[in-house]
């Protein structure tokens, strides 16, 4: 490499985090960021989602936020993954924003379960006709011997389906987190960054603590 990374730095200056003024929920005041990064962000719903394999392994991925249901934050993918996998044997899991234009994360904790078949279902409906096709093509990190092998079942699938609905293959649907610590991250000047605390949620109302940075 040509570039020294350790030479690299940012000066956060953009924005503040003021523990008086974060709403009172966690859930409305992730809303709100998203509704700015909607705005300004390339990929404003993606989130880092993290998993521990049956053996005490920490994976991360990224997958899209789809939906916020009863407080609740919703992804989609194939029950036969490997993530899901983890997910059948250890529920916790750990999600993560990133908006470097805003300069801006949260991080979120919390138990994961799947959504209902019926909410999996209109889901389903809603994405593009190839993107349906896709799911039933892709076994989803299981070895493959070359990249033909997925683009001829997705060329069959294709087939098969001409002039009828794809239906949501039963290996693929929806997974929502219940989460019970959110940390909202912003950047500022001299690494002081702002960082608000919600935890220890009950009936609804969460303690909000600042930390440091």
């Amino acid at each position: 490499m040509n570039v020294n990374i350790a030479d690299i730095h940012h000066e956060y200056t953009k924005k503040k985090l003021n523990k008086k003024n974060v709403a009172r929920n966690p859930v409305k005041q992730l809303e709100i960021w998203l509704k700015e990064a909607l705005e300004v962000e390339d990929e404003p719903t993606a989130m880092i989602l993290g998993t521990v394999s049956e053996d005490g392994q920490p994976a991360t991925r990224t997958v899209l936020l789809k939906d916020i249901i009863d407080g609740k934050l919703v992804f989609y993918t194939n029950y036969q993954s490997r993530k899901a996998l983890h997910m059948e044997k250890n529920g916790r899991v750990s999600l993560t924003f990133f908006w470097p234009k805003l300069e801006r994360q949260i991080h979120v904790e919390g138990v994961v379960g799947k959504v209902s078949p019926e909410i999996s279902d209109a889901y389903f409906q809603t994405r593009p006709r190839t993107s349906r096709l896709g799911a039933w093509a892709s076994p989803q990190s299981r070895v493959i011997k070359n990249r033909s092998e997925i683009v001829v079942a997705f060329t069959k699938l294709a087939a098969k389906y001409v002039g009828q609905k794809v239906p949501r293959p039963g290996f693929w649907g929806g997974y929502s987190v219940s989460a019970h610590r959110f940390e909202f991250w912003q950047g500022r000047p001299n690494r002081l960054h702002d960082r608000i605390l919600f935890t220890n949620p009950h009936k609804g109302k969460w303690q909000i603590d600042r930390i440091a940075p």
